[in-house]
């Protein structure tokens, strides 16, 4: 019986000690795939590849089923026609919808912006044409004052959005 009882336990001491180390190895290899890809995160650039990583700004980064639209102004992306209110946020807001369909959202899909003026007597002209983004209704959204722009933008627009294709 000593001998049946000894064998048994070392049976199971032995496997306790290969099932410990497969658990570890999962964990260890989950983990490490996880590190590999930063945790789900994408870096992307302007057409949607990933990004090189030299910029300083990352103008969309997805994580988690989000994609996260760094600040546009209206110079983000070659410059505006007109140096007006209605000129300057037509071309942000055309920055933005090109960026979060890139990413793959909509602008039915936009959970949140920030938008920065330049100047609040603009907010009103802003929101004018802003709204023609959101016919369905818009995101929820803060704006706020500021004392200047880079690039001598009127407005910055930074988004989250939610991707709704792939």
């Amino acid at each position: 019986m000593t001998s049946t009882f000894f064998n048994r336990r070392k049976l199971m001491t032995s496997l306790a000690a290969v099932m410990s180390a497969v658990g570890a190895g999962t964990l260890m290899s989950t983990s490490a795939q996880a590190k590999n890809k930063d945790g789900g995160v994408r870096k992307l650039n302007r057409d949607g590849k990933p990004a090189d990583g030299k910029q300083m700004i990352t103008a969309l980064i997805t994580h988690n089923g989000l994609l996260y639209i760094a600040g546009q102004g209206a110079n983000s992306n070659g410059p505006v026609g007109k140096d007006d209110i209605d000129s300057h946020t037509t071309k942000v807001m055309e920055n933005v919808k090109e960026l979060v369909e890139t990413g793959g959202g909509t602008m039915d899909s936009v959970l949140q912006l920030t938008v920065y003026l330049a100047n609040l007597d603009y907010y009103e002209p802003m929101n004018k044409i802003f709204k023609t983004y959101f016919p369905n209704g818009g995101p929820a959204r803060t704006t706020v004052a500021v004392a200047a722009l880079p690039g001598n933008s009127m407005l910055e627009i930074n988004c989250i959005a939610a991707i709704v294709r792939k």
